[in-house]
Formats: C-alpha cells, structure tokens, sequence
C-alpha cells in the first residue's frame, strides 16, 4: 500500500472522528461498526474485522463485527480464556497469527479456529486498555501470511484513530451518565424535601446515609426513592 494510501485512511477516518465530535448524540454501536467495516475497507488483505471488549473477569463482548466469524473467535477466546486478542489488550500493542496451522502460542483457541471457521491469519491492534475493561481491534483473513508489514502500518493507522474515537464516544457515555446521575438524585432530594419538609443539604445526607448503611451505590438508592414514589403515585390515582 502506497504511502499516499496511508494519508487517505487517516483523513478518511479524521472525518469520522470530527463527526463524532460535531454530533449531539451519537449512535455507539454505529460508530463502532464503521470502524470495522472501514478497517477491512482500507487493508486489502482483511476479509473480516471486529472489535472486542473485555473485563478483568474474563468476560468479552464483541462490539462491532464484519461478519459472524469476529464473534465466534470472541467465543473462542472467553472459552479458552486465550487468544490474539487478549494478548494484545492486556499485554502487547499488537498481535499478529501468519498461520493458524503452525501458529504455537493459544493451542486451544487456534485449535478451535482451525477446526471451525476458514480464519487462517490474525491481526490485533490493542485500542485502550485500563484497570477493569480494555479494547481491541482485530483483522481476520483465510489465508496464510495476509498480513505483511505494509498490512500492519495500515492497520496501525486505523487502530490510532479508532482508539481516538473510542476514547470520545467513552468520554460522551461517561458525560452523559452523568448527567442522568445528577438528574436521579436530584428528583430523589427533591421527593425528601418535600414529604419531609428538609433543606437539599440534609436531603442529600439522608441518601449518602441510605447508600452507607445499605452499601448500595448512591444513584441506584435515589432511583429506588423515585420509582417507588411514582409507584405510590399511581396507586393513589
């Protein structure tokens, strides 16, 4: 691939991380998707391209895929609890499988691949990684040796850029989250100030005492003040 290629995936998925930004309310799963869908796009020798989530307990979920081929090697991995993609999410920035036949390394996963699906080379680029979750984007193809070098610069492109963009859609999910927070505990002081005819700081000391004594997160005891409240307003009515 031409290093003018190169420049092309970049403005490319530029464009779509500006999108993201300009965007009041963005759709996850489509974001996600079109990153997969742009990676095999722009790499000539990837036939299929997913992206998978996983936590420190071993679960994962896979986010976005190509085809069905992305989610049953995500299968793989959380049954054999090994894989190219974990490896390069919690240990290495990349992770590549020339050929899954004499590939040594994941014994169990590469033997499931073989057997299962025509996968034949891997590619993984690790996206971001932290103390409970990390994300990986990965480049499949059914043929031995699809990923030479120029392969992987280019997906080394489309990983950096997808990682931006992952990072804004997590920073607008966490942003948005809280702001339905601060909205759930606002209605629930408000419910207390009014029935018990308190100010908003002894209010919000009812519900930090209420999380406290039940060990229940803060937000989750002031969503239980107020569907409980709407239940007993429909009763009445």
């Amino acid at each position: 691939m031409a290093e003018s290629s190169h420049a092309v995936i970049a403005l490319q998925i530029s464009d779509l991380i500006r999108d993201i930004q300009e965007s009041p309310h963005t759709d996850v799963d489509a974001v996600l998707s079109e990153l997969a869908e742009s990676g095999v796009n722009y790499i000539d020798t990837a036939q299929h391209a997913g992206i998978t989530i996983a936590s420190r307990d071993g679960k994962l979920h896979t986010a976005a895929a190509t085809s069905e081929y992305p989610v049953l090697l995500d299968k793989f991995q959380q049954r054999c609890g090994e894989g190219p993609c974990l490896t390069a999410a919690w240990e290495q920035h990349i992770t590549k499988i020339d050929d899954i036949e004499a590939e040594q390394r994941w014994p169990a996963y590469c033997r499931d691949t073989r057997e299962e699906t025509p996968i034949r080379s891997i590619m993984a680029f690790q996206l971001y990684a932290d103390h409970q979750t990390m994300g990986a984007l990965n480049f499949y193809a059914e043929r031995p040796y699809a990923f030479d070098a120029d392969a992987v610069e280019a997906g080394l492109i489309v990983a950096t850029h997808a990682a931006l963009a992952w990072n804004l859609l997590r920073r607008d999910q966490q942003f948005r989250s809280a702001l339905a927070s601060r909205d759930i505990i606002g209605q629930a002081k408000g419910m207390l100030m009014e029935r018990f005819k308190i100010d908003a700081v002894q209010a919000f000391e009812v519900l930090k005492r209420l999380s406290q004594n039940s060990n229940t997160p803060l937000v989750d005891v002031a969503h239980d003040i107020v569907t409980a409240d709407r239940a007993s307003d429909v009763v009445d009515n």
